[in-house]
């Protein structure tokens, strides 16, 4: 590590339109506590922030989609990732939002500060318009059939079916997802900033000055900078975020990509007035823990944000993680193909440095990775329970057993005890070497060789059939174990937070510190210890296959979903769609229609006169059931002759998957004649 007086250590910032999965812990906070950790055991000064990202389109759309604000939206789930994060261990030293009166102040100030400058690019530039709802429309607002696969329900920034990125003017028979109507293209003023002016800054400073970052960062840096960098838009037209604060930009808001990196420094802010020391003086060391989908923004744009203000540092690595899929298939929050933190903890009620360990040791530090639960029942079972603990818990009775729970006097040690004592500082070297260079799989894969030494160590010495023959040897043997013991207690801390503070306890060990760690002697003869608890509990195959059936319930739902969901007709002009004139009625009358089994015939009444309309319900609606009942009618449609009935309109229905009907009517009870609009 190069002398730095400090670090500051940032976690992407989650969208608070969800909670977090495990794919979140996986790539970005679990590795980025493990380092904090790390740094704190070696009483360095390092903060680690992060916060929820509360701005952009996908908050919109949930709150659109919930019926509610898009306030109501980021307060729900920033509660629950917070708390989750919580409940995982993950120290951060503040965990805020973008949504509160620092980051709207920071985040204004930054902006106003470039623009002072003349580091934006402002220009004119056409977009869709919904004409009906009166606003210009987000990619996301927007569907189409997707100009490459031909699919319908493209969005305006990418297909879900095939994958492909697109533009929103990409889309053939674009329609707004608001309104439903056609939008249109109008001109709209917003700011950018021009990425290319910094072009051959970042090839020296990126590509030349930190080739020591991971294959996969620097990969996907340099193909982005040889392919040429372009301006970006830093305004958007949206209501939901930190308004941008200049004349003649009324309706707008900063883009959440330069919002919420800004969100860091407003962070830091609000915890400490020492901010500015975190993120200005050259002694202080920036890293940013990312996913793969987050490195152009923190290796490429923010930077430059940063080099355009003029007095921040420029981070010193980025060790990004690729993605983790689930069982085979890429996580996906929208077909509920995941495992969600807050589930995972009642399911697996105090067992979070389980989760920790399988994440770590199975991380996508530079290629995507799978999570499987059967992968997870053998790493607690044959690792964590069978090594670790097992170590631990036998060295820990027999010590009761054999010295009521003192740390026995040692006697002569032998080659073997030297040998293996002299291992403890081999094994922290190399996982200390391997936290030093953000390689957390091999890292904890070093850390639990220390277990896999002490158990070795106790099978081949066999305590237990010496003490009636040898007991000096004993003694000497379980310093040993002891002594392996309260190594692990240190090593482990940032790996598992929660196991290695049980460990403490039990052993009576005080203040620890990265230093203790290696040492042949940490806990001295005489010491006392507290009785052995175990530390880790089998998982059975119930409880796995309990997980797994989760997981093939969403795969049915979805399924299911896709079946229900008949592929959008082909789009109508809005005049079309004026031309129907739909009202709401209530039924006065229904009964059969003579040899059929699916028609009714119902007389309702309209608000505008009684008329009779033949509808195909029989089957799921007996006549004196729905007498009474406020209908949707359309009452324009062309008269039809059904069975000798003269049928004058239709009455509007929702129909599932497996063909049920239901009425399409008002929450509330309106006058007859009222119009749907």
């Amino acid at each position: 590590m190069t002398n730095f007086k400090r670090t500051l250590v940032t976690t992407a910032l989650p969208y608070a339109n969800g909670p977090v999965h495990i794919g979140h812990l996986a790539g970005v906070y679990v590795p980025a506590d493990i380092y904090v950790r790390y740094l704190r055991l070696k009483g360095e000064d390092v903060l680690l922030i992060g916060g929820s990202d509360e701005h952009g389109v996908p908050i919109t759309l949930k709150a659109r989609k919930e019926g509610v604000k898009p306030q109501d939206i980021v307060d729900k789930y920033h509660g629950i990732i917070k708390e989750s994060f919580k409940e995982f261990g993950i120290s951060f030293d503040i965990y805020s939002r973008t949504s509160n009166k620092t980051h709207y102040e920071t985040a204004s100030q930054f902006f106003k500060t470039l623009y002072e400058k003349g580091e934006f690019i402002e220009k004119e530039s056409e977009q869709y318009y919904d004409e009906e709802a009166h606003q210009f429309l987000a990619d996301r607002y927007i569907t189409g059939t997707c100009p490459h696969c031909g699919k319908d329900g493209a969005y305006g920034d990418q297909c879900e079916s095939c994958g492909t990125s697109l533009n929103a003017t990409d889309l053939i028979h674009p329609k707004s997802t608001i309104s439903g109507s056609a939008p249109v293209l109008r001109k709209t003023k917003h700011w950018y900033l021009p990425l290319d002016k910094h072009e051959s800054f970042l090839r020296q400073w990126i590509l030349e000055d930190h080739k020591e970052w991971k294959p996969n960062v620097y990969g996907q840096c340099k193909s982005w900078i040889d392919l040429g960098l372009q301006p970006r838009a830093v305004s958007r037209d949206l209501d939901w975020g930190v308004p941008v604060p200049v004349e003649g930009a009324e309706g707008k808001v900063l883009y959440v990509w330069f919002d919420a990196p800004i969100g860091y420094i407003s962070a830091t802010r609000e915890l400490t007035p020492e901010w500015e020391k975190y993120w200005k003086d050259p002694e202080t060391r920036l890293l940013h823990f990312i996913g793969k989908d987050n490195i152009v923004f923190h290796c490429i744009v923010f930077p430059s944000m940063l080099k355009a203000e003029g007095s921040y540092n420029l981070p010193d690595n980025v060790p990004a993680n690729e993605f983790l899929n689930l069982e085979g298939d890429k996580i996906s929050t929208s077909r509920n193909w995941a495992v969600w933190l807050h589930e995972y903890l009642k399911d697996f009620k105090d067992q979070q440095d389980v989760l920790r360990y399988v994440l770590t040791a199975n991380a996508p530090e530079t290629k995507d990775n799978d999570f499987t639960w059967k992968d997870f029942q053998a790493r607690n079972n044959n690792e964590l329970v069978a090594i670790f603990g097992n170590f631990v818990n036998r060295s820990m009775v027999l010590t009761h057993k054999y010295y009521e729970g003192k740390i026995p006097v040692p006697n002569v040690f032998n080659d073997f005890d030297n040998e293996t004592l002299n291992s403890i500082a081999d094994i922290v070297k190399r996982t200390e070497e391997a936290l030093e260079n953000f390689k957390f799989r091999e890292a904890v894969k070093e850390a639990m060789s220390l277990a896999r030494l002490g158990n070795k160590y106790l099978a081949d010495s066999e305590p237990w059939k010496l003490i009636k023959t040898d007991a000096d040897r004993v003694s000497t043997i379980m310093y040993v174990a002891l002594q392996i013991t309260a190594n692990l207690a240190v090593l482990m801390e940032p790996f598992l937070p929660f196991t290695a503070l049980k460990l403490r306890n039990m052993l009576n060990m005080d203040n620890i510190d990265w230093q203790d760690c290696g040492q042949k002697e940490i806990l001295k003869p005489g010491h006392i210890i507290g009785e052995a608890v175990l530390l880790f509990q089998k998982i059975e195959d119930e409880a796995i296959q309990m997980q797994l059936d989760k997981l093939a319930q969403s795969k049915k739902d979805n399924e299911t979903a896709a079946k229900t969901a008949n592929p959008i007709k082909e789009n109508i002009s809005f005049d079309d769609f004026s031309k129907m004139d739909i009202r709401v009625g209530t039924i006065l009358e229904a009964e059969k229609v003579a040899k059929t089994k699916k028609l009714l015939k119902l007389k309702i009444d309209t608000g505008i006169d009684q008329r009779t309309v033949v509808s195909g319900i029989a089957e799921y609606f007996s006549p004196e059931a729905i007498v009474g009942k406020q209908v949707s009618i359309l009452v324009n449609l062309a008269p039809r002759n059904i069975k000798g009935i003269n049928s004058q309109g239709m009455i509007l229905m929702a129909e599932d998957a497996d063909g049920k009907l239901v009425f399409v009517n008002p929450s509330d009870k309106v006058k007859n004649g009222s119009e749907i609009k």
